[in-house]
């Protein structure tokens, strides 16, 4: 997994963001412990350089509703677990009336029960896990489609595609790298059957003893499916390549990187599910080109229009508030119902935490992003979150 320099947030953090500062009474004061260095920095950087175009957006405007401006402060997690909740401590003890946590479920609930007992609403950037909010509390939630609604897409698509057969790669590091099962549970619910299934370790470089797994299967895989992520995808599907393995190959958002899209032929015609595609016409097209203007730069990364829709969720929460109040703030939080972000509508009301939105479905052709389908699931097909 790539690290991202600190040099690399120039232009878009304003040196406001990263100095003490005086909240006036009416800013909306959002704390954000998220990972701008180590493994994790891949998604946060880019989700946070969304949520600095909202809020650059907003506060030009006046503030939300007109009055009330958003005053972000930042906090390196470093990727860390212990740091993360350290720095979720000092923002909350700073003032923070709502809390956004890193793009992963583990690090996000040691700094989620902080805010849970601060009475604080906490958002991961883009964690996918359903069982993050369950392990939280009410007050915790997420900003991406569940992983569980991801793998219920995919599933879907593999059955509708023909496969019959299906190989899984799971790592047991993290809630995330076990989506796969999700994905298993509903491609057997469907008819289809998982044939092969190994563990790896998160880091792992070598995956000889999966391919050969894979090379040996009777009968062979239609297809195989992992949320494995940077480096491990880039690491396995080059080795399965290179043993001749031409299995269509399902990953997850995890992948949804310039990473992936700069493996050349190893990853032609690799499926992957994310939260968007920018479409002629689209929300998603219209924040691109938003973005490309404000910065100079096309986004490379769906995680920076997540960012963007973070901060288009609390304002929708304060101005239904009309309150910059952190349990006012949570309350409107609870009762969302279809915010227009960049990617989707956003409805929280009715959920446990995990948002209700589209699911897109990205095809890896020659470099460039294939539109497969988007759709929100059948709800009778998706999963129950695996605790």
């Amino acid at each position: 997994m790539k690290l991202v320099p600190i040099y690399a947030l120039a232009g878009v953090l304003s040196l406001a963001t990263l100095a003490p500062q005086q909240a006036a009474a009416e800013d909306l004061v959002v704390g954000a412990a998220i990972s701008l260095t180590g493994g994790l920095a891949y998604a946060d950087v880019p989700a946070q350089k969304g949520m600095q175009l909202a809020i650059d957006e907003i506060n030009a405007a006046g503030g939300i509703g007109g009055k009330y401006k958003i005053d972000l402060r930042l906090k390196d997690s470093r990727s860390d677990p212990a740091q993360t909740s350290i720095a979720a401590q000092e923002l909350i003890d700073d003032g923070a009336a709502v809390l956004v946590t890193p793009c992963d479920a583990d690090p996000s609930i040691g700094a989620g029960q902080m805010a849970q007992a601060a009475g604080v609403a906490a958002f991961s950037t883009c964690a996918s896990s359903p069982n993050l909010p369950l392990a939280v509390g009410d007050h915790m939630f997420t900003n991406f489609p569940g992983d569980n609604v991801q793998a219920t897409v995919s599933a879907k698509y593999a059955i509708d595609s023909g496969y019959k057969n299906a190989y899984i790669l799971i790592s047991p590091d993290t809630a995330y790298t076990q989506l796969p099962l999700y994905f298993k549970t509903v491609f057997e619910k469907l008819g289809g059957k998982v044939v092969g299934e190994d563990n790896y370790s998160m880091g792992q470089q070598d995956f000889s003893a999966q391919v050969t797994k894979v090379k040996s299967l009777s009968p062979a895989p239609d297809v195989i499916m992992t949320a494995a992520y940077e480096p491990d995808f880039p690491a396995f599907i080059k080795q399965l390549r290179a043993a001749g393995i031409t299995a269509p190959v399902i990953g997850s958002d995890g992948i949804d990187s310039p990473t992936t899209f700069a493996l050349g032929d190893v990853a032609e015609g690799v499926v992957f599910s994310t939260a968007g595609f920018a479409a002629p016409g689209s929300p998603l097209e219209a924040f691109n080109n938003k973005y490309k203007a404000a910065t100079g730069a096309d986004p490379d990364t769906i995680y920076i229009a997540i960012g963007y829709d973070l901060i288009k969720v609390l304002e929708a929460a304060v101005l239904k508030a009309d309150s910059v109040d952190r349990v006012k703030v949570w309350e409107a939080v609870r009762e969302l119902e279809n915010v227009q972000g960049a990617t989707s509508t956003i409805t929280y009301k009715g959920t446990d935490g995990v948002p209700l939105r589209q699911v897109s479905l990205i095809k890896v052709v020659k470099g460039g992003r294939e539109l497969v389908l988007q759709e929100a699931p059948d709800a009778a097909l998706i999963p129950a979150p695996k605790l």
